[in-house]
């Protein structure tokens, strides 16, 4: 079996499966990255995993229509990776499958060049833009677009995001099937694409996760915090509205005000992944501290930045109460993880985690922008007996597990194979 595997990021949610097939006796894997993705090293090294680097010859123009940014970029990575695969072409490289995460337009002209490979989709997120209202109603049925009071979405917002998912169709039109990780993600495609998604998780670590009840860390200011200890646990990529930051450190100071002895350990960067930055030239943490950071206690929230992901793991296993809060959206890797180690997550009564998460069962859920109800929920499980937690923590653990890499890399490699179709979805439940 000869496999191509694309994304920008390389490997992306493909770490799991492409480490899996290097393995496979007489399976040749190829990938293709951006000159700044990461890559596997390990494979590389030991020749089982063979990555080429691109660079676009060009940014997107300075007068492109903003409209159109995302669609000229899009065509610019689609052009350079045609290269590649051309060149690979020519080295009698004609790969079986093509696997890829689409969004970046990589694959364009995938089947322009491999005209008999199947082509199998990662589709991520489809974008969708409600015609009014906001995520206060709670019968809100949209997704991230508009959720969110305190962004109003103009027309202008909603002309360049159906520009955006142009790329989005042309995207579902030439893959052969499809794959996504939640059935909510799914459902945001259109209607008329669905039988060729199958949902499948990319799937986490379980053997790199777990509770240690043992674990400690010292804090950037000296401060000692284990396992059993109040420690509230905040986790994003980076820290912004799209993932709750905002929501969330509006409850800190009503949180430490009840709570005297409650650290929090915040961990994620200063960028931007989703949305927009601040526009006053600050990052989303220094606008939320000129908000409330003078009602914070400094010596008990902790700020780490991007942390390795030993480190990562240590917060999670020192946790008491995690707070996970994301617009209807992507749902994150970290909650899943969280979970897998015995968190007791206080999640966003959203879309994507009422699809993990039951309330009372194995976890919590709040309304997105009720700070109270999140105050409320926090000390609650800050301050309840060790066996109602206990219980929450068991039941999300083997929640957790149906997320396992195993699972999501049988039905991948089914889809490639076209073994499977979206009638073999995982269950949500």
């Amino acid at each position: 079996m000869r496999v191509l595997i694309v994304h920008q990021n390389f490997p992306g949610q493909f770490r799991h499966v492409a480490k899996a097939w290097s393995q496979r006796p007489g399976w040749q894997v190829v990938g293709i990255g951006r000159e700044t993705a990461p890559g596997m090293p390990e494979l590389e090294r030991s020749g089982r995993l063979t990555l080429i680097r691109y660079k676009p010859h060009r940014e997107v123009g300075k007068e492109q229509h903003h409209y159109l940014r995302r669609m000229e970029e899009a065509v610019l990575h689609g052009q350079a990776v045609a290269r590649v695969m051309l060149k690979l072409k020519a080295r009698g490289f004609t790969p079986d499958v093509i696997l890829a995460h689409p969004g970046w337009g990589e694959t364009l002209n995938a089947k322009d060049v491999f005209p008999d490979a199947r082509l199998v989709h990662f589709c991520e997120w489809f974008y969708n833009a409600p015609a009014s209202g906001n995520g206060l109603d709670p019968d809100w049925k949209g997704a991230d677009i508009g959720f969110d009071p305190e962004f109003p979405v103009s027309f202008d917002d909603r002309a360049r995001i159906r520009a955006w998912n142009a790329l989005h169709l042309l995207n579902l039109e030439n893959c052969d099937a499809a794959i996504s990780p939640t059935h909510w993600q799914k459902a945001q495609h259109p209607k008329a694409y669905l039988d060729k998604i199958v949902v499948a998780h990319e799937g986490i670590d379980l053997d790199g996760l777990g509770p240690d009840s043992q674990a400690r860390m010292t804090m950037p200011n000296g401060a000692v915090l284990k396992a059993g200890d109040p420690v509230i646990t905040y986790v994003a990529r980076n820290l912004e509205p799209y993932r709750g930051f905002h929501q969330f450190m509006r409850t800190l100071p009503a949180i430490q005000r009840e709570h005297k002895t409650c650290h929090t350990v915040i961990v994620g960067g200063d960028e931007v992944s989703y949305g927009r930055a601040p526009g006053n030239g600050k990052t989303w943490r220094q606008t939320m501290l000129e908000e409330v950071g003078a009602q914070l206690d400094p010596g008990r929230t902790h700020f780490l930045g991007k942390v390795p992901y030993a480190t990562y793991k240590q917060v999670l296993q020192i946790s008491a109460a995690h707070v996970y809060l994301t617009y209807p959206f992507v749902l994150s890797w970290s909650m899943l993880e969280a979970m897998a180690t015995e968190c007791v997550v206080i999640g966003s009564d959203t879309a994507p985690v009422r699809e993990i998460i039951r309330d009372g069962v194995n976890g919590r859920l709040v309304p997105m922008f009720d700070p109270g109800r999140l105050t409320e929920r926090t000390l609650e499980v800050l301050t309840q007996a060790p066996e109602w937690c206990g219980a929450l923590r068991s039941a999300a653990a083997k929640r957790a597990m149906a997320f396992g890499i195993w699972g999501g890399t049988q039905v991948c490699e089914a889809l490639c194979a076209g073994l499977t179709d979206s009638s073999h979805s995982t269950p949500s439940e």
